[in-house]
């Protein structure tokens, strides 16, 4: 069902672009142009590198959307850390952009860089991470408040109100302080929840997998782990398997395919998930595009949202058929 609404959406927007690049004489432009001039189109696309399974998805979905407007220069770049990122961003910029589509690799460092950016008169779309700012033209985003709401009710539910649990955060940004302080909201009125630790993994596999291994040697007696993040889920599900520790479950997020197919099976360590989808990049992008086609970003942008908010839903395995798709990337 959200994919389907998020097609839904990039449907709407697609319409939107088709409306831009017609002329007004009935005929339509053959280029993506920037007005008058004939000046085709530029615009940048930055998100991180694919370090785990949820940025391999907005990878996938970035190209699929670009490739949609072979008529517009695209300028795509990933970053493994913030410093890349801002320079990759600052030489975008030097080679002249009308868009700029970004995907925070953390929020607080790239917040000056965005700045900059909408000073420059450069048509901003962020994605996901927000800056701490708001300097974008459109921000798109999960509702990361829900998610840590819903997924911190089902664990106090599965957890019959008493219970150890370990928390594992992700990277420094808006999207984990939402989930993380909504789900520790969650937590503080269950006063049966005992939060033992939280850490971050920094929603990557491997560091999960560390941080868990420490937390399962401190804490002699773990009920769930709430990874917040599905392939922390799959780092934190190692360390348990390496401690011998079969009766703690986990409680991820952002709908893998391969968790949801868990699920969906009732493995007893995956008994829920919660969607989130990288395809919310192909949005951002569509939105861009159809923005500044035809040099009509001044006529578009009353009319297009500040501000668009994904939902996010629980995934059991009475719903789980709904949200698995076999041949998706993530």
């Amino acid at each position: 069902m959200m994919k389907r609404l998020l097609a839904a959406s990039l449907l709407g927007a697609m319409g939107l672009i088709v409306a831009g690049g017609c002329q007004s004489g009935g005929g339509s432009s053959s280029t993506a142009s920037g007005g008058d001039s004939g000046k085709k189109i530029k615009i940048g696309v930055s998100v991180p590198a694919a370090d785990h399974g949820w940025t391999a998805g907005v990878i996938w979905w970035a190209k699929e959307a670009m490739a949609l407007h072979p008529d517009i220069e695209w300028q795509f770049q990933t970053a493994d850390t913030p410093q890349t990122q801002i320079s990759q961003i600052e030489t975008m910029m030097a080679g002249g952009l009308d868009g700029l589509v970004v995907l925070a690799t953390e929020s607080a460092p790239l917040t000056p860089i965005a700045e900059k950016v909408h000073e420059r008169g450069i048509y901003l779309v962020n994605v996901d991470r927000g800056f701490l700012k708001p300097v974008a033209d459109v921000f798109i985003e999960g509702d990361n408040k829900a998610f840590g709401r819903k997924s911190a009710e089902f664990m106090v539910s599965k957890l019959g109100g008493q219970g150890k649990i370990i928390v594992l955060e992700g990277i420094p940004s808006t999207v984990n302080t939402d989930r993380v302080n909504a789900a520790n909201a969650v937590f503080k009125a269950n006063p049966g929840i005992q939060v033992l630790d939280s850490q971050s993994g920094m929603w990557n596999r491997q560091k999960a997998f560390e941080v868990t291994q420490a937390l399962l040697v401190k804490h002699p007696q773990v009920d769930a782990i709430w990874a917040s993040d599905d392939d922390m889920a799959l780092g934190a599900e190692q360390a348990l398997k390496e401690a011998g520790r079969s009766n703690v479950w986990i409680l991820g997020g952002a709908g893998m395919k391969d968790i949801v197919k868990r699920v969906m099976d009732r493995d007893p360590l995956y008994p829920a998930d919660i969607t989130y989808p990288p395809s919310m990049i192909a949005t951002g992008i569509q939105i861009a595009a159809s923005t500044l086609r035809g040099g009509n970003r001044e006529k578009a942008a009353p009319f297009m949202p500040k501000h668009m908010m994904i939902d996010v839903e629980l995934i059991t395995p009475e719903n789980a058929k709904d949200y698995y798709f076999e041949k998706s990337i993530f």
